[in-house]
């Protein structure tokens, strides 16, 4: 279940765990006051694999002569 991030107008920040699907909270838990959902920034992003290649998200260079090596370059 994903956590969101709330502003209460009258006590101040609070996480609150819901469905997705659930409709946002209208108002406090806490208190009673009026809320609104933040947009939150703790989104956990995992990278799997052996990692990404210099070349996966780029044009072909047109005029360079050094294509071999830039392709056995890795970003890790």
């Amino acid at each position: 279940m994903p956590t969101y991030d709330y502003e209460c107008a009258k006590c101040g920040q609070f996480e609150q765990f819901q469905k997705i699907t659930e409709e946002p909270l209208t108002s406090c838990p806490h208190c009673g006051g009026e809320v609104r959902r933040k947009i939150s920034r703790n989104v956990g992003i995992i990278f799997k694999g052996s990692g990404f290649y210099i070349t996966d998200n780029r044009k072909p260079d047109s005029g360079s002569g050094n294509r071999e090596a830039a392709n056995d370059k890795k970003v890790s």
